[in-house]
């Protein structure tokens, strides 16, 4: 039975590279959930210390799975704003938006209530193991992160 192309990197994976202590394999992609928590800028300044930076969500598998990983009812920063351009969602690597994973009704941007302020970072909510569990909130919210790097050899 021949493999395919992505069961192959994920055995050549599986079988050649590594993840540091305390991170989770995944596609080739090591995956860390910080214990602490603060602001979008706050998580991605730990997740570069760490030399890796907020996930860059780019496939349903990779999304089922970080939902899956995090804990239920658990807040996480991910690798996307929209604060170059309200309505413009990028990820940190400069990739526009093109999977879209956002619950019912988001972004919304606080729908427009001062209360909220601008919501240009994005956050996995999982208090509801579904594959759209994104919503945008303000980047001086206090959540907790995940960061993402390749696995090493």
């Amino acid at each position: 039975m021949n493999m395919t192309e992505d069961e192959e990197n994920f055995e050549f994976c599986r079988q050649n590279k590594t993840c540091p202590d305390g991170w989770t394999m995944f596609s080739c992609f090591c995956y860390f959930l910080s214990n602490e928590s603060g602001s979008w800028t706050k998580g991605r300044e730990d997740c570069r210390k760490r030399g890796a930076d907020l996930v860059v969500i780019n496939s349903a598998e990779e999304q089922i799975f970080l939902s899956n990983f995090t804990a239920l009812g658990t807040w996480w920063w991910i690798g996307l704003t929209d604060r170059e351009e309200e309505g413009t969602w990028k990820w940190i690597d400069g990739a526009l938006l093109t999977q879209r994973y956002w619950e019912t009704k988001q972004p919304d941007n606080g729908i427009g209530d001062t209360m909220w302020g601008e919501e240009d970072c994005a956050h996995i909510r999982t208090q509801k193991k579904t594959k759209n569990n994104w919503n945008d909130l303000s980047c001086d919210a206090s959540l907790h992160w995940i960061c993402e790097k390749m696995a090493q050899c």
